[in-house]
């Protein structure tokens, strides 16, 4: 790397700055190979999520058991992730994202072979126990995409680098509304019914299992040279200045990022409610169409990953985080209530086009929390403020899921569709009160005006490898 010695007469530069402002910053070309692997074994347990719940009654019937049975198969994966949290982030910290991935993708795998032994109607426990399985896995993947953004790719790249580490968890749940009633066709007889189940659990043990192989060979801890300023930053600081507790009451001290955490949680939430019980909400208005309901909730899915691509581009080209999270807050609203109030009409076509909009705009607002968190919560590690985020979509997840279901059975899917646009009315309101307090792109900022302000100096004051290239993004 070069070397760039501290210029006389400057001793309130910290040495942490010091350090990151000469570091040799560079782009590894693994860094694509790392973010497309992760977002493969994500789609993949994204994939195990769904996939009960986008064929809901085919299982009821298989199992033999309630349609509320079914959906906790999907909210097991909420409800695991709000205990383990804390420990798995404090474990990125010690010691990495390798360690992390290799986790994730082998529990993804494990729990997928675990499912193939629940293929007889009485052994409704062992998938319960496969699905936990693959619900411990997603804690270790959920909190990853900022942090792989920010450990690999440069300032001008960070946001698309997120966007594309959720994209693969946003394709595996549209990946698990298509296929599942594909490959599952609602057949009385039992015996049949176990074997296109069986099909369905072969093919996802085995993807995953060449994931979590993958994984073992090409990823890797962090690149060889840091991809940013500010993470030039992060790694010259001693390990012993980093305190994990201290880190999350730090967070909890931030104003706005628990206003972000809350309304996070609150579009999240809906959006995890919606996914859970869509099934249920299209065989109700349009019965037999179980096909049309995975299809469905793959426009949802589809359209907002293209949503969030955008997003991403967007925010890396303009920086403008507060207005373009609250724009597409407000858009997810629009969306909800204009699909509550076409659901029923009986053209499934405006269910499409509705669904398809309502989708581009809450599914794309997925990785701009994300990093709308990592710019507020700078210097602090993006696993424990995207893990924050995290347990609050679970918290609300858990209780929209539930609540909405006991409304649409009482009172019937407008409803419980119309509680979910009550809180994205609060979580609207309350994203306007977020300040935008840009931390990570001020870093960036500094550091590139202390290298330049360094490289300005007469020449006797500094080395003689140039510093600006070292700056060059």
């Amino acid at each position: 790397g070069m070397v760039q010695q501290e210029p006389a007469g400057a001793p309130g530069l910290a040495a942490g700055e010091a350090a990151a402002g000469t570091a040799e910053v560079r782009l590894s070309g693994r860094r694509w190979a790392v973010v497309l692997l992760f977002s493969s074994y994500s789609l993949c347990n994204a994939f195990q999520w769904i996939q009960y719940s986008s064929i809901n009654n085919i299982f009821m019937h298989f199992y033999g058991v309630s349609a509320f049975a079914i959906d906790w198969l999907s909210m097991s994966y909420m409800l695991t992730y709000i205990p383990l949290l804390f420990p798995v982030a404090w474990l990125l910290d010690k010691r990495g994202l390798r360690l992390i991935a290799l986790v994730g993708s082998a529990l993804n795998a494990l729990g997928a072979w675990v499912k193939l032994g629940s293929l007889k109607p009485h052994l409704f426990p062992i998938t319960v126990l496969g699905q936990v399985i693959c619900s411990l896995a997603q804690v270790f993947i959920l909190g990853m995409p900022s942090r792989i953004a920010s450990v690999w790719f440069g300032s001008h790249e960070v946001s698309t680098a997120c966007s594309i580490a959720v994209f693969g968890n946003q394709l595996g749940i549209a990946v698990g509304f298509l296929v599942p009633p594909v490959l599952v066709p609602n057949v009385d007889d039992v015996e049949k019914l176990a074997y296109h189940i069986s099909i369905m659990f072969f093919m996802t043990a085995g993807v995953a299992t060449a994931l979590f192989i993958l994984v073992v060979i090409v990823f890797k801890q962090k690149p060889l040279y840091p991809p940013s300023r500010a993470q030039a930053l992060i790694q010259s600081r001693p390990t012993e200045e980093y305190s994990y507790v201290q880190s999350i009451l730090r967070l909890l001290r931030n104003t706005n990022f628990l206003l972000l955490m809350v309304t996070y949680g609150l579009n999240t939430g809906c959006f995890y409610a919606l996914s859970t019980l869509l099934n249920r909400m299209v065989i109700h208005h349009y019965p037999g169409e179980e096909v049309n309901a995975g299809r469905i909730g793959l426009t949802i899915i589809l359209s907002g990953m293209v949503g969030a691509l955008i997003s991403g581009i967007w925010l890396d080209r303009t920086k403008t985080y507060k207005q373009t999270t609250l724009v597409v807050y407000i858009m997810s609203l629009v969306g909800m209530i204009v699909y509550t109030f076409t659901l029923s009409l009986g053209h499934l076509w405006v269910v499409f086009v509705t669904a398809g909009v309502l989708g581009f705009f809450m599914t794309g607002y997925l990785p701009l929390g994300f990093e709308f968190a990592a710019e507020l919560t700078y210097p602090e590690s993006e696993g424990t403020s995207s893990g924050l985020l995290n347990v609050s979509a679970q918290i609300f997840g858990i209780a929209f899921t539930i609540g909405q279901g006991q409304i649409m059975d009482r009172f019937g899917t407008k409803a419980g569709n119309l509680l979910l646009c009550s809180f994205l009315f609060l979580g609207t309101v309350m994203t306007a009160f977020i300040k935008a307090d840009l931390r990570r792109q001020q870093a960036n900022l500094d550091n590139e005006q202390t290298v330049i302000r360094s490289g300005e100096r007469p020449e006797g004051q500094r080395s003689s490898s140039a510093p600006t290239s070292c700056s060059a993004q």
